[in-house]
């Protein structure tokens, strides 16, 4: 793969793809190179596994008193059927 397959396959695990990149993607997928797909997909499954272990590995537990601001957040909020009205 060259260095903008990399890059597409990248785009592709963070799921930030535009329409423009969307087109070689398929492009990719419909080659006829069933060697460039199998490492294309790979790339992508591995960028994907990466992006886990790096957010498992970073992850921080919310403040304690997140989950009560949330709820008397929630519970101060109008019904949505009575916004709409």
């Amino acid at each position: 793969m060259n260095e903008r397959q990399v890059d597409l396959a990248h785009t592709v695990a963070l799921g930030s793809i535009d329409d423009v990149d969307h087109h070689e993607v398929q492009d990719l997928l419909d080659t006829d190179d069933p060697a460039l797909r199998a490492e294309f997909i790979s790339e992508i499954r591995q960028t994907r596994e990466a992006l886990a272990t790096l957010a498992t590995a970073t992850a921080t537990p919310p403040p304690a008193a997140l989950r009560s601001r949330l709820l008397a957040a929630i519970a101060a909020e109008e019904p949505m059927y009575r916004r709409n009205q």
